[in-house]
């Protein structure tokens, strides 16, 4: 009797703390998934590819000098190429555009909101929802059992033929490089041109840190040459390595200006992006110098220096040349004089330039 009793009350008990959960508590605990757990495991499978594909060093906050430049990538150049080809998955191969895609689709990388003014914001209230990007530039989608499921053929990878991309440029006074890393990314839908217009218009998707992708940067390759077929780097090596080229179409300042803002032609604004390119390594080249002598000239002329004093000293005393008394000249020696011996060895310091490279 005692027994049933304390197995009812067991029960009562049991049943109790059950109902006294939430209601949105209690339906998530009957499913059995919730969405810390589902956040918990996205963020330990980045952390884990963290671990396995370390990215490039993280550029210190407090550098000494810094610029920002904004590029626009053309995947239609050879430089380019390799973040647009295959177009098309061609069985484990994939372009950029589709590998991103895929991780911003199933939540392991976030996006955020391109905005108006075309400047990047990785904060909480800057989220990009996988739904609304899909529905806001006519991504065809379907959902099974709450999830989202794109198709291969559906996934627009033959019109993201543009990227955007920040860089910073910045001396790191700690190590004495001069460094450039990229800090953000942008695909960019060219859509419009047909037969009749050739003009496409450019539609941003969105923004991606950098450092969030890196990681899984490291698991893509790719073939980097067309002399070369073996995909012997990876899109992180790319990018670190700055393999891509692209004209700046902005930079940060102080008044938030495009280039296109200011030159209104394009002859002055290939003429501003050069001058810019040329700040950089004006800016460069007078940290280490201009000029860059050969050591081994160096060191030939300070042992021809010390050749030279030695022989002058030779025949003085402290300094200052001996006279001979008048009256007793001596006759002049028809021997040679001995030779002096050259302490260019051990007197004259060895002198170098060494510059440090990028």
């Amino acid at each position: 009797m005692k027994r049933t009793l304390v197995i009812i009350a067991a029960t009562l008990l049991t049943g109790s703390m059950a109902f006294a959960q939430p209601a949105k508590r209690r339906a998530t605990t009957a499913g059995g998934t919730t969405a810390a757990t589902t956040t918990a495991a996205t963020r330990q499978n980045s952390d884990r590819a963290s671990l396995q594909f370390p990215s490039s060093a993280a550029m210190p906050e407090d550098v000494v000098w810094k610029r920002d430049i904004y590029r626009q990538l053309d995947l239609m150049k050879d430089k380019n190429a390799p973040l647009y080809y295959p177009v098309e998955p061609i069985g484990k191969q994939v372009n950029l555009f589709t590998y991103l895609f895929r991780l911003i689709q199933t939540g392991r990388v976030t996006a955020y909101t391109y905005k108006l003014d075309g400047n990047e914001s990785f904060e909480e209230k800057d989220k990009l929802a996988v739904k609304d990007m899909l529905e806001r530039y006519g991504i065809y989608y379907e959902e099974n059992d709450g999830k989202i499921v794109v198709a291969d053929a559906d996934v627009p990878s033959a019109e993201a033929t543009r990227y955007y991309i920040k860089e910073s440029v910045y001396l790191d006074q700690r190590t004495g490089t001069f460094s450039t890393k990229v800090t953000a990314l942008c695909p960019v839908l060219m859509r419009g041109a047909d037969e009749f217009s050739t003009d496409a218009t450019p539609y941003p998707l969105f923004w991606l840190k950098y450092d969030d992708v890196a990681p899984w940067l490291a698991k893509l390759p790719m073939m980097g040459s067309n002399l070369n077929n073996v995909s012997n780097m990876t899109a992180a090596d790319y990018f670190t390595l700055n393999r891509y080229e692209g004209k700046i179409y902005k930079t940060n300042n102080l008044q938030g200006k495009l280039l296109a803002n200011y030159c209104q032609t394009d002859s002055a604004l290939k003429k501003e992006q050069q001058r810019i390119e040329k700040q950089i390594a004006d800016f460069e080249e007078g940290v280490w110098g201009h000029d860059i002598i050969d050591s081994t000239k160096l060191d030939s002329i300070a042992l021809a220096e010390a050749t030279t004093t030695t022989a002058k000293k030779a025949g003085s005393v402290w300094g200052r040349r001996t006279k001979t008394p008048t009256g007793n000249t001596a006759p002049k020696s028809t021997a040679p004089a001995p030779k002096a011996k050259s302490t260019a060895t051990s007197s004259a310091p060895r002198v170098s330039a060494r510059r440090q490279r990028r």
